[in-house]
């Protein structure tokens, strides 16, 4: 019986998008705030126990920046566990992020570069190799990002049944045919019944003997057939209660009395050359039957969220303003602005400086004056990306953090353009805030875009 377990690892960003640190929050006790709750029920038990290393998994990058600095003990060994299977195998089990968990479908082509290039950077900058797979947020998939994706080095990623039309009779996983000559790229497609139960019915995984019996009984026995279950990581511990045990029992001795077999993808690749092709279905994800509506409007997912459609607009249209401005000032000393943007995830990291950075991409080199509005720039470029964070669109209600916070960095990107270029969109940004407002509370955009404009002001006079 061959089995995948993937878990998805990922938290929406909690920081204040001015200070960068994260205040207690209520409900988080008796920790600070939930990242350190969901560290201590969640991330480091399943480090512990060694669970990182027989499942396959991503974790978002963000989110381990945090983990990073705020636990390394865990991050090293979730490290050394991907690691001990690159050693093994030559591959890993751990798969890269889209950086800022942006819905894709809906980002510019340009935007869809640097989100995957980013995500490729970091992973490499984490684990020291290359990934072969990488995690779409919300697994939402077009065609485009899955080019951009190959044309980055990627083979796989895990998509929901819904998303492609099957082509043959076969279980998956699937080849697609991307086009332009590019080589066909692998889905595995996660089993929905079961990763629906191990998602939703806390009854399904209260014990393991019963769990994996069910999956025997149940699933294909073939040599070549193989089941994946795909669940947001935080079930494991947090989500639900000792479920970091009932991953940890499943994974070894349960798993060895049912002669399962636990793979990864990149292992399953090898050992299974994938034959049976499919179509993509564009547009879709695993979390809106509406394809990707739930992160642009509003749908029955989320019903009310009319405030959703007009951030949209007005986040298309600031990130616009401020490509614009930062290509008048790039272009002139750089040939591909776009690629200095693409290369600053290694800055963001502290891999390069970013005068380095800038002497390898500009050889006529900059005056410290252009270095210094190049810097701006990019950090805005940075606030400019998370803008589009797609936690902010996922709840119905805009009072929420993520959707406020999404404004901030908003604000954060069109401060820095300001402060690198004089131009002051802030007139014309506040117009198109000012539809998008909260119906419980009446809280609405510009108000929380002018605060932190006044805030990001006060905090460089200080």
């Amino acid at each position: 019986m061959n089995v995948i377990i993937h878990g998805h690892f990922y938290q929406p960003p909690r920081e204040d998008p001015i200070s960068n640190y994260i205040p207690d929050e209520t409900g988080a006790q008796p920790y600070h705030n939930w990242n350190e709750r969901i560290l201590h029920e969640c991330y480091a038990p399943n480090a512990y126990e060694g669970n990182f290393e027989r499942i396959s998994f991503n974790l978002g990058p963000t989110l381990f920046r945090w983990l990073a600095e705020a636990a390394p003990e865990v991050s090293r060994k979730i490290i050394e566990q991907e690691r001990r299977n690159y050693v093994r195998f030559g591959y890993g089990n751990g798969m890269a992020q889209a950086y800022n968990h942006v819905i894709l479908p809906l980002a510019s082509y340009q935007d869809k570069v640097t989100q995957i290039r980013w995500g490729i950077a970091d992973f490499e900058f984490r684990f020291g190799h290359k990934p072969e797979g990488l995690w779409l947020p919300e697994t939402a998939a077009d065609l485009e990002t899955l080019q951009v994706a190959s044309d980055q080095g990627i083979r796989f990623t895990i998509l929901a049944p819904w998303q492609l039309r099957n082509q043959s009779a076969e279980p998956g996983p699937y080849l697609i045919n991307l086009g332009g000559g590019r080589p066909p790229f692998s889905v595995f497609v996660y089993d929905r019944d079961l990763s629906t139960e191990v998602s939703f019915n806390p009854a399904v995984t209260r014990n393991g003997d019963n769990f994996l019996e069910e999956i025997n009984r149940t699933r294909n026995h073939k040599a070549e057939a193989l089941t994946v279950i795909a669940s947001d990581g935080e079930l494991y511990g947090h989500h639900r209660r000792f479920r970091d045990k009932f991953l940890t029992y499943v994974l070894n001795q349960g798993g060895s009395q049912f002669s399962t077999d636990w793979t990864f993808p990149s292992r399953w690749m090898r050992e299974h050359p994938i034959t049976q092709s499919a179509a993509l279905v564009e547009r879709t994800s695993w979390s809106c039957h509406h394809g990707i509506t739930r992160w642009e409007g509003e749908c029955d997912c989320t019903p009310g969220a009319d405030w959703k459609q007009p951030l949209r607009e007005a986040l298309n249209q600031i990130a616009e303003w401020v490509d614009q401005a930062y290509l008048d000032v790039t272009a002139p000393h750089f040939a591909d602005p776009w690629e200095l943007r693409n290369r600053y995830v290694d800055v963001i990291n502290q891999k390069q400086t970013l005068q380095d950075l800038c002497a390898e991409l500009s050889p006529s080199g900059l005056t410290p004056e252009s270095l210094k509005r190049t810097d701006l720039l990019l950090r805005a470029q940075y606030e400019r990306q998370r803008m589009f964070t797609s936690c902010g669109f996922f709840f119905d209600e805009f009072h929420r953090i993520e959707p406020q916070n999404n404004v901030a960095y908003a604000a954060n990107a069109v401060w820095l353009t300001k402060s690198a270029t004089g131009l002051d969109l802030q007139p014309a940004v506040i117009d198109s805030l000012a539809r998008v407002r909260s119906k419980k509370t009446g809280l609405r955009a510009d108000t929380i875009f002018s605060q932190t404009l006044l805030r990001a002001s006060r905090e460089e006079r200080l």
